[in-house]
């Protein structure tokens, strides 16, 4: 029977877990498409085609801001949310940064096109 060096099965043993949680972080990343549809419900309030918020909309935003725990994540929520609204026609930026308040979420970071996404997050 072989002798195994026990540097090299310490090496691999910590290889492996390393590969373990890397390749558990991309799986929990969160994606554009994520926060597209949570926000979905909330096109129609912000382009002033719906004169309140409705409740769809609110738990749309309230399931981003559980998926956005991470500073990673709010990193990426923040850029996703910038590039969902250069998309939407119509947009009333004003109405747009009083939705997380409305919707009774907190936000760490201001709700403008001009934010840093690094910065804030």
């Amino acid at each position: 029977m072989a002798r195994l060096n026990s540097k090299a099965v310490v090496s691999a043993v910590v290889l492996a877990a390393v590969v373990l949680m890397m390749a558990g972080r991309e799986a929990t990343a969160l994606s554009c498409g994520q926060v597209d549809s949570k926000l979905a419900p909330c096109v129609s309030y912000v382009t002033g085609k719906a004169p309140s918020i409705s409740k769809e909309c609110c738990s749309g935003v309230q399931g981003l801001n559980g998926l956005a725990r991470s500073s990673p994540d709010r990193k990426i929520a923040c850029r996703c949310l910038k590039s969902l609204a250069t998309s939407i026609k119509s947009i009333n930026m004003d109405k747009v940064s009083g939705v997380p308040g409305k919707c009774g979420v907190s936000v760490p970071f201001p709700i403008s096109m001009s934010t840093n996404c690094n910065k804030y997050v």
